[in-house]
């Protein structure tokens, strides 16, 4: 005799598979760190597309002071130029961002952000 399935395990179900597919077609990082010889940010962008000749951009929100630790911080969108590209096939990309233009004086926080909802935190020495 077959029951019928309660309506939460169907939403539950349902919920699953929408944050799957948001994580599917999101931009994400793979390793970061900061190279202090050349100083600037070394992150490998781990993403979905038809090909693999996307540019991402760093874009600088402002200094805020007294961020966690007492150190001032700053939240920088990492932007990819072909963000509406179909998802064939996973790539991934390691850029270099400089950080001549950070608006924070050192040392500072600094959170990269992609979309929808990957942030990374790391901090800039003096």
């Amino acid at each position: 005799m077959n029951s019928p399935r309660h309506p939460l395990f169907w939403l539950i179900l349902a919920a699953g598979a929408t944050l799957v597919s948001l994580a599917a077609k999101a931009d994400n990082f793979g390793r970061i760190r900061y190279d202090p010889q050349s100083d600037r940010l070394v992150v490998t962008m781990v993403y979905r597309g038809t090909n693999s000749n996307h540019k991402f951009s760093i874009k600088w929100g402002p200094c805020e002071d007294n961020q966690s630790g007492g150190l001032p911080g700053a939240t920088a969108d990492v932007l990819d130029d072909q963000y509406e590209d179909i998802e064939e096939q996973d790539f991934t990309k390691t850029v270099r961002f400089s950080l001549r233009d950070m608006p924070c004086p050192r040392p500072a926080r600094i959170t990269l952000r992609t979309a929808p909802r990957f942030f990374y935190t790391l901090t800039i020495p003096k």
